[in-house]
């Protein structure tokens, strides 16, 4: 996670713009909304807003610490990695 946020910040305006900042929020939201799921199962997830893309990094960050404090398990810890991989791969950074 830490290694996908500082990519971003180091990731010029334009890189953002073609569609990384677009790809690390919408990670975000998933880490969110899985961790949303896991405090509080039947309710529904709340999305998380887009604060603009210079955001994206730490919106990344947050959403990943608070999954990781309700992940029960390995395989759930390396699935989280594993989403988070793929986005940074999409997202080119």
């Amino acid at each position: 996670m830490d290694h996908f946020a500082d990519r971003l910040r180091a990731a010029p305006q334009s890189r953002l713009q073609r569609g990384a900042a677009a790809e690390a929020l919408a990670v975000a939201r998933e880490l969110s909304r899985r961790a949303q799921l896991l405090e509080e199962p039947g309710a529904p997830p709340r999305e998380m807003p887009d604060a603009g893309m210079f955001a994206a990094a730490d919106q990344i960050l947050v959403a990943a610490h608070d999954l990781a404090l309700v992940l029960r398990s390995d395989d759930e810890v390396a699935e989280a990695v594993r989403v988070v991989e793929e986005a940074r791969q999409r997202a080119g950074v």
